[in-house]
Protein backbone atom coordinates (compact mmCIF):
# COMPACT_ATOMS: atom_id res chain seq x y z
CA UNK A 1 0.00 0.00 0.00
CA UNK A 2 1.00 3.28 -0.48
CA UNK A 3 1.45 6.32 2.00
CA UNK A 4 -1.65 7.97 1.21
CA UNK A 5 -3.17 4.47 1.21
CA UNK A 6 -2.31 3.48 4.33
CA UNK A 7 -3.61 7.09 5.82
CA UNK A 8 -6.58 6.41 3.93
CA UNK A 9 -7.26 3.14 5.67
CA UNK A 10 -6.38 4.02 9.50
CA UNK A 11 -9.10 6.91 8.74
CA UNK A 12 -11.72 4.29 7.86
CA UNK A 13 -10.54 1.58 10.55
CA UNK A 14 -10.37 4.44 13.55
CA UNK A 15 -14.49 6.08 12.40
CA UNK A 16 -15.53 2.39 12.37
CA UNK A 17 -14.31 1.25 15.85
CA UNK A 18 -14.43 5.16 17.83
CA UNK A 19 -17.62 4.53 19.66
CA UNK A 20 -16.45 1.36 20.48
CA UNK A 21 -13.34 2.09 21.44
CA UNK A 22 -13.06 2.64 24.98
CA UNK A 23 -14.89 -0.39 25.51
CA UNK A 24 -12.32 -2.19 23.84
CA UNK A 25 -8.73 -0.85 24.55
CA UNK A 26 -8.76 2.02 27.07
CA UNK A 27 -9.51 -0.28 30.67
CA UNK A 28 -5.80 -1.39 29.78
CA UNK A 29 -4.37 1.73 28.47
CA UNK A 30 -5.76 3.98 30.78
CA UNK A 31 -3.29 3.34 33.74
CA UNK A 32 0.01 3.28 31.23
CA UNK A 33 -1.24 6.87 29.96
CA UNK A 34 -1.28 8.41 33.65
CA UNK A 35 2.00 6.90 34.61
CA UNK A 36 3.22 8.28 31.06
CA UNK A 37 1.54 11.68 31.77
CA UNK A 38 2.76 11.80 35.25
CA UNK A 39 6.67 11.54 33.78
CA UNK A 40 6.16 14.48 30.89
CA UNK A 41 4.30 16.54 34.03
CA UNK A 42 3.07 19.35 31.98
CA UNK A 43 2.46 22.56 33.85
CA UNK A 44 -0.31 25.67 33.76
CA UNK A 45 0.59 28.30 31.26
CA UNK A 46 2.33 25.84 28.79
CA UNK A 47 1.38 24.97 24.78
CA UNK A 48 0.73 20.99 24.30
CA UNK A 49 0.42 19.17 21.48
CA UNK A 50 -0.94 15.57 21.24
CA UNK A 51 -0.98 13.73 18.34
CA UNK A 52 -3.23 10.73 18.26
CA UNK A 53 -5.66 11.78 20.50
CA UNK A 54 -8.27 9.37 19.91
CA UNK A 55 -11.65 9.59 22.38
CA UNK A 56 -9.88 12.44 24.23
CA UNK A 57 -8.63 11.07 27.44
CA UNK A 58 -5.10 12.77 27.18
CA UNK A 59 -6.73 15.99 26.01
CA UNK A 60 -9.13 16.04 28.83
CA UNK A 61 -5.71 15.47 31.92
CA UNK A 62 -3.56 17.49 29.06
CA UNK A 63 -6.37 21.07 29.41
CA UNK A 64 -6.47 20.17 33.21
CA UNK A 65 -2.93 20.68 33.79
CA UNK A 66 -1.91 23.45 31.74
CA UNK A 67 -5.09 25.45 33.04
CA UNK A 68 -6.71 28.31 31.86
CA UNK A 69 -3.39 29.74 31.03
CA UNK A 70 -2.39 27.19 28.61
CA UNK A 71 -3.43 26.06 25.45
CA UNK A 72 -3.86 22.29 23.68
CA UNK A 73 -4.55 21.29 20.35
CA UNK A 74 -5.03 17.54 19.28
CA UNK A 75 -4.50 16.31 15.76
CA UNK A 76 -6.27 12.66 14.85
CA UNK A 77 -6.61 10.97 11.33
CA UNK A 78 -10.25 10.41 12.18
CA UNK A 79 -12.99 12.22 11.99
CA UNK A 80 -15.42 9.99 13.99
CA UNK A 81 -12.63 9.93 16.94
CA UNK A 82 -12.78 13.63 16.76
CA UNK A 83 -16.38 13.81 17.60
CA UNK A 84 -16.14 11.43 20.31
CA UNK A 85 -12.91 13.90 21.79
CA UNK A 86 -15.28 16.56 21.86
CA UNK A 87 -17.91 15.03 23.63
CA UNK A 88 -16.39 14.21 26.13
CA UNK A 89 -14.06 17.85 26.22
CA UNK A 90 -17.99 19.13 26.84
CA UNK A 91 -19.01 16.76 29.54
CA UNK A 92 -15.70 17.38 31.44
CA UNK A 93 -15.72 20.92 31.10
CA UNK A 94 -12.56 21.52 29.51
CA UNK A 95 -13.49 22.18 25.31
CA UNK A 96 -12.74 25.91 25.16
CA UNK A 97 -9.28 25.34 26.00
CA UNK A 98 -8.83 22.79 23.55
CA UNK A 99 -8.30 23.22 19.30
CA UNK A 100 -8.89 19.76 17.86
CA UNK A 101 -8.18 19.21 14.25
CA UNK A 102 -8.52 16.57 11.91
CA UNK A 103 -5.97 15.33 9.63
CA UNK A 104 -2.64 13.29 8.75
CA UNK A 105 0.94 13.35 10.28
CA UNK A 106 3.61 13.35 8.97
CA UNK A 107 4.01 16.33 8.47
CA UNK A 108 2.66 18.62 11.02
CA UNK A 109 0.80 21.41 10.33
CA UNK A 110 2.14 23.82 12.94
CA UNK A 111 5.11 26.36 12.49
CA UNK A 112 8.43 25.83 14.41
CA UNK A 113 8.95 25.70 18.13
CA UNK A 114 4.92 26.36 18.71
CA UNK A 115 4.62 23.68 21.84
CA UNK A 116 6.24 22.92 25.01
CA UNK A 117 5.11 20.47 25.73
CA UNK A 118 4.23 17.02 23.11
CA UNK A 119 2.27 14.03 23.93
CA UNK A 120 1.50 10.48 21.83
CA UNK A 121 -0.02 7.58 23.62
CA UNK A 122 -0.27 4.66 22.01
CA UNK A 123 -0.07 6.34 18.74
CA UNK A 124 3.52 5.88 17.46
CA UNK A 125 3.66 2.94 16.95
CA UNK A 126 0.67 2.43 14.65
CA UNK A 127 2.76 4.48 11.93
CA UNK A 128 4.71 2.44 9.18
CA UNK A 129 7.72 1.92 10.62
CA UNK A 130 9.57 3.82 8.03
CA UNK A 131 7.92 6.72 9.05
CA UNK A 132 7.93 6.82 12.55
CA UNK A 133 12.00 9.31 12.70
CA UNK A 134 10.02 11.44 10.42
CA UNK A 135 7.38 11.60 13.07
CA UNK A 136 9.29 12.46 15.78
CA UNK A 137 11.23 14.71 13.45
CA UNK A 138 8.00 16.77 12.83
CA UNK A 139 7.55 17.00 16.54
CA UNK A 140 10.96 17.53 17.48
CA UNK A 141 10.30 20.70 15.23
CA UNK A 142 6.96 21.95 16.70
CA UNK A 143 8.77 21.76 20.31
CA UNK A 144 10.36 24.82 21.54
CA UNK A 145 13.72 24.27 22.27
CA UNK A 146 14.14 22.50 25.74
CA UNK A 147 10.48 21.18 24.85
CA UNK A 148 9.25 17.48 26.63
CA UNK A 149 7.87 14.91 24.20
CA UNK A 150 6.10 12.11 26.15
CA UNK A 151 5.60 8.50 24.13
CA UNK A 152 3.47 5.72 25.85
CA UNK A 153 3.61 2.71 23.14
CA UNK A 154 3.90 -0.98 22.69
CA UNK A 155 7.24 -1.63 23.29
CA UNK A 156 9.80 -4.43 22.36
CA UNK A 157 11.60 -6.34 25.18
CA UNK A 158 14.35 -5.15 26.56
CA UNK A 159 17.82 -6.45 25.59
CA UNK A 160 18.54 -9.94 26.97
CA UNK A 161 14.46 -10.26 28.00
CA UNK A 162 13.09 -13.16 26.36
CA UNK A 163 9.48 -12.19 24.52
CA UNK A 164 6.28 -13.49 26.23
CA UNK A 165 3.92 -16.17 24.22
CA UNK A 166 1.33 -13.73 23.91
CA UNK A 167 4.01 -10.64 22.57
CA UNK A 168 5.05 -13.31 20.32
CA UNK A 169 1.41 -14.23 18.80
CA UNK A 170 0.97 -10.26 18.89
CA UNK A 171 3.37 -9.77 16.36
CA UNK A 172 2.52 -12.26 14.14
CA UNK A 173 -0.84 -11.10 14.31
CA UNK A 174 -0.07 -7.75 12.96
CA UNK A 175 2.39 -9.68 10.33
CA UNK A 176 -0.29 -11.38 9.12
CA UNK A 177 -3.93 -9.72 9.79
CA UNK A 178 -2.76 -6.01 9.91
CA UNK A 179 -6.43 -4.83 9.60
CA UNK A 180 -7.30 -6.64 13.01
CA UNK A 181 -3.99 -5.67 14.88
CA UNK A 182 -2.73 -2.45 13.79
CA UNK A 183 0.32 -1.98 15.22
CA UNK A 184 3.81 -3.79 15.88
CA UNK A 185 6.00 -2.74 19.06
CA UNK A 186 8.39 -0.74 18.51
CA UNK A 187 11.83 0.04 20.43
CA UNK A 188 10.47 3.53 21.56
CA UNK A 189 13.62 4.48 23.88
CA UNK A 190 15.74 3.95 21.10
CA UNK A 191 13.64 5.82 18.16
CA UNK A 192 13.47 9.09 20.74
CA UNK A 193 16.83 9.19 21.42
CA UNK A 194 17.76 8.44 17.83
CA UNK A 195 15.44 11.51 16.49
CA UNK A 196 17.49 14.02 18.45
CA UNK A 197 15.81 13.84 21.95
CA UNK A 198 17.65 13.61 25.38
CA UNK A 199 16.28 11.16 27.55
CA UNK A 200 14.91 12.56 30.43
CA UNK A 201 12.91 9.60 32.30
CA UNK A 202 11.88 6.13 31.03
CA UNK A 203 9.76 3.18 32.63
CA UNK A 204 8.03 -0.06 31.38
CA UNK A 205 5.13 -1.18 32.43
CA UNK A 206 3.21 -4.46 30.48
CA UNK A 207 -0.60 -4.94 29.21
CA UNK A 208 -1.65 -9.00 29.49
CA UNK A 209 2.46 -9.62 29.53
CA UNK A 210 2.58 -7.14 26.51
CA UNK A 211 5.56 -4.57 27.04
CA UNK A 212 4.67 -0.98 27.19
CA UNK A 213 7.46 1.89 27.61
CA UNK A 214 7.07 5.84 29.23
CA UNK A 215 9.68 7.85 27.57
CA UNK A 216 10.17 11.91 27.99
CA UNK A 217 12.28 13.23 25.58
CA UNK A 218 13.83 16.67 25.49
CA UNK A 219 14.87 18.86 22.29
CA UNK A 220 17.78 19.90 23.30
CA UNK A 221 18.28 23.75 23.68
CA UNK A 222 21.31 24.09 21.48
CA UNK A 223 21.02 24.55 17.43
Amino acid sequence: MGEAQDVEAARRFYDRISSAYDALADASEGACRERGLSLLAPAPGESALEVGYGTGHGLVELARRVGEAGRVVGLDVSPSMAREARGRLDREGVAARVDLRVGAAPPLPFEDAAFDVAWMSFTLELFPETTVPEVLAEVRRVLVPGGRLGVVGMATPPAGASESALSHTYRWLHRHFPHIVDCEPIDVEHLVAASGFELRAGERMSIWTLPVAAVVGVRPRAA
